[in-house]
């Protein structure tokens, strides 16, 4: 457990260093990013773009020896590939940690962002039919898939909100162990999506009595 929970902080603070790389305090690396953006898996061609970084924050044993990436680097990337996404045209630097270290700034988990926006009618059917195969599937390629959606549909509504993409690494890692720790995360996430939305309604119904 104990060597689990070190791999866990582990991903988050490699992804965390790698994004704040990427951003490098407002002087965006656009090259890099537009590639990631355009590459969906770590061994697609422009993926190439980000590997310096990989190699260079990723510990030896989150890296592949066989050139089958590891659950470490797939989830790594496609963490910072979301962030891309999320980042592209926005100013401000969209990436923001639930429990800040240093320098950090606050941030959320990404289905509590998701729940905010579900509140809203223009945004709730487009949400939700991302969401609910994603809560229903362990196909790693088709939530990846539903994933890149839903950032798309944050960025075009809410694109200054501040997301902990390196906890969403952490999530994706996880998902990617067994199929017990894939429902633990689907749940999780699906917990964040209709419980924050359940509460903001409660919440307004006290205020409007």
């Amino acid at each position: 457990m104990t060597n689990s929970i070190q791999e866990e902080h582990k991903i988050q603070e490699k992804t965390a260093a790698i994004i704040k790389q990427l951003y490098s305090k407002g002087d965006l690396k656009k090259g890099i990013l537009a590639s990631v953006r355009h590459a969906p898996t770590v061994d697609s061609p422009q993926a190439q773009a980000l590997w310096p970084l990989l190699m260079k924050y990723l510990t030896p044993n989150m890296l592949s020896s066989d050139g089958q990436p590891t659950a470490q680097e797939i989830a790594v990337y496609t963490a910072v590939r979301l962030y891309a996404v999320h980042q592209q045209s926005t100013k401000s630097f969209v990436f923001g940690a639930v429990e800040p270290q240093n320098d950090e700034q606050t941030g959320e988990p990404l289905f509590r962002v998701l729940a905010q926006l579900r509140g809203s009618e223009d945004t709730r059917v487009a949400l939700d039919r991302r969401v609910q195969p994603l809560l229903a599937t362990t196909n790693l390629a088709s939530v990846i898939n539903a994933l890149t959606h839903l950032v798309s549909i944050l960025k075009a509504t809410k694109p200054s909100l501040k997301i902990d993409y390196a906890q969403l690494a952490q999530d994706l890692y996880w998902f990617q162990q067994n199929y017990k720790q894939a429902n633990r995360i689907r749940l999780q996430w699906g917990e964040a999506y209709y419980r924050s939305t359940k509460s903001t309604k409660t919440t307004e119904g006290k205020k409007n009595k």
